[in-house]
C-alpha cells in the first residue's frame, strides 16, 4: 500500500511540474531510444550464425601461396588442395565451396531468363551448416564423384519457377544445361553469411546449389575472390592452377579431433613442399565459426563506433536528468521538512523519491522503445548489406527494459538519498 502512496505523490508531482518532468522524460527516451537501436543493430551483427555449432565448425588454410614467412594464410585453398583434403575425408564432416552466378531459363513464357546467385559446393554442406529442408535433401556424395545434374534450390525460387509445394523431380534449365531438383530449402539465411564472407556477409544465401565437381566439368560462371601467383595458366579454375578461390570447411566435433586434424593438416603441407608444389615451411590454420568472424572482423568498425557513441549519449542524457531530479528535488525542501517533522525517516523519503526518479524513468523509457522501433525502420531503410535485419527481437526487447530500469535507477540515487538528507529543524525555521 505504501508504495502505491508513493506512485500517487509522484502523480501530483508530474503534474505541479509539467515541464520539467518532460524534459527529464525526452531526455532519458532519447538516450534509450539511440542506444537500443545502435545495440540491436551490433546484436544483429555479431550473433552465432550456427546456434550450439559454431564451435565444432571450423575455416580451413593452407597455404600454397609463396609469401614472406609470418604472414597470415590465403583465406582460400586451390582447387587441387580442396580436392585433395575432401578426398582425404579426415573429418566428421567436410565441404568444399565457391560462389557463382548462374543464367536460368524458366520453361514459363511469362518469365524470361534470369540469374541466380548460385552456391557451387559438395554434399556434406547441407548437414553440416544445419540447413533446414522445406521438401527432399541434399544429394549424395556418390552424385559428387559422378558429377550428377542435381539441383537443391531455395523455396523463393521454386515458388517464382513452379508454384509452392511441387514434388521433387522439377527440372531447372541452367546455362543450357537440365538439372533434376532434388532438394528445396526453408528460407536460411545465417547473419553474418560465414561459409564466404567475400561476398557479403550479411547477403541472402544463394537461390541454386550445385555440386561443385558438376560445376567445374560445366564451366559454369564462378563469382568471388581469385588470387594468383607464378604462371597459373589460361584458366584459374583448373586443378593445376595457382590459384585460391575455394573454401573448405570441416566438422570436428571435439577438441582432439581438431588437433589431429591440425596435424593432418601440418603433415599434409609438408607433404606438398617435399613434392615441390609449396615452397615455403608448413603455413595451416584452423578456426572454428567465432574465431572466425572474429578474425575476419565480420561486423562493420562503423557499428562498433556507433554503439560506444550511443551508450556516451545515454550516460550524458542521464547526467541531464540527475540535475534536474536534484533541482526539482531540493525545491521540494519545506515539503520534505513538515513530512520528517511528521515522523517520515529518511529511508521513507528516500524510497519516495526513488519511486518518483524510477517512474520517470519507466515514461521514458516506453517513449525510448518506441523510438527504438522508429531507429531501427530508418536504419531498415538504408542501402546497406544487413538494414533487412535490424529487428527487435524478444532478447533485445528484454535488454531494453532492464536497461530503462537501470538507468532510471541510476539516475534517482543520488537525488533521492540528496532528498533524504535534509534537515527537518532548518526547513521549518526557514517557514
Amino acid at each position: 500500500m505504501q508504495f502505491f502512496y508513493y506512485l500517487a505523490l509522484a502523480r501530483r508531482s508530474f503534474l505541479r511540474h509539467r515541464v520539467l518532468t518532460l524534459l527529464m522524460v525526452v531526455a532519458i527516451a532519447l538516450g534509450i531510444g539511440t542506444s537500443m537501436t545502435t545495440l540491436t543493430v551490433l546484436h544483429v551483427l555479431s550473433a552465432d550464425p550456427l546456434p550450439g555449432k559454431s564451435e565444432r565448425i571450423y575455416s580451413v588454410q593452407v597455404d600454397a601461396n609463396p609469401r614472406s614467412p609470418g604472414q597470415e594464410p590465403d583465406p582460400q585453398l586451390t582447387r587441387y588442395d580442396a580436392e585433395a583434403l575432401l578426398a582425404a575425408r579426415r573429418a566428421q564432416r567436410q565441404a568444399l565451396m565457391a560462389g557463382g552466378a548462374t543464367a536460368l531459363q524458366p520453361e514459363r513464357p511469362d518469365l524470361r531468363p534470369f540469374y541466380a546467385d548460385a552456391r557451387y559446393t559438395s554434399a556434406d554442406f547441407f548437414a553440416m551448416f544445419d540447413v533446414p529442408f522445406a521438401r527432399g535433401g541434399a544429394w549424395s556424395a556418390a552424385d559428387d564423384e559422378a558429377r550428377a545434374r542435381v539441383a537443391v534450390i531455395s523455396k523463393e525460387l521454386e515458388e517464382k519457377l513452379f508454384g509452392a509445394g511441387q514434388d521433387m523431380g522439377q527440372r531447372v534449365r541452367l546455362e543450357q544445361h537440365d538439372f533434376v531438383v532434388v532438394g528445396v530449402l526453408e528460407h536460411w539465411r545465417p547473419a553474418p553469411r560465414f561459409y564466404d564472407l567475400a561476398q557479403g556477409a550479411f547477403e541472402q544465401s544463394e537461390q541454386v546449389f550445385l555440386p561443385f565437381s558438376t560445376s567445374n566439368e560445366l564451366q559454369l560462371g564462378i563469382s568471388g575472390n581469385i588470387s594468383c601467383w607464378g604462371d597459373p595458366g589460361p584458366d584459374p579454375r583448373a586443378l593445376a592452377a595457382s590459384c585460391s578461390w575455394v573454401q573448405f570447411w570441416a566438422q570436428l566435433d571435439s577438441r582432439q579431433q581438431a588437433a589431429a586434424y591440425r596435424d593432418f593438416l601440418l603433415s599434409y603441407a609438408e607433404e606438398q613442399r617435399r613434392a615441390g608444389r609449396f615452397t615455403q615451411p608448413a603455413d595451416v590454420q584452423l578456426r572454428n565459426v567465432t574465431e572466425w568472424l572474429d578474425f575476419r572482423r565480420a561486423v562493420p568498425s562503423d557499428v562498433r563506433l556507433q554503439v560506444w557513441l550511443a551508450l556516451g549519449f545515454l550516460v550524458v542524457c542521464l547526467l541531464d536528468t540527475v540535475g534536474l531530479l536534484l533541482a526539482k528535488f531540493l525545491r521540494r525542501s519545506p515539503e520534505i521538512g513538515v513530512r520528517r517533522a511528521l515522523g517520515a525517516s529518511r529511508r521513507a523519503i528516500f524510497t519516495q523519491f526513488l519511486v518518483e526518479a524510477g517512474l520517470v524513468g519507466l515514461v521514458g523509457g516506453v517513449l525510448g522503445l518506441g523510438l527504438a522501433w522508429l531507429g531501427l525502420w530508418a536504419v531498415r531503410q538504408q542501402p546497406v548489406q544487413y538494414a533487412p535485419l535490424a529487428e527487435l527481437d524478444p532478447t533485445m526487447l528484454a535488454l531494453s527494459l532492464a536497461l530503462t530500469l537501470a538507468s532510471s535507477v541510476l539516475a534517482g540515487i543520488l537525488p533521492a538519498w540528496r532528498a533524504g538528507q535534509i534537515a527537518p529543524a532548518l526547513q521549518l525555521k526557514s517557514q
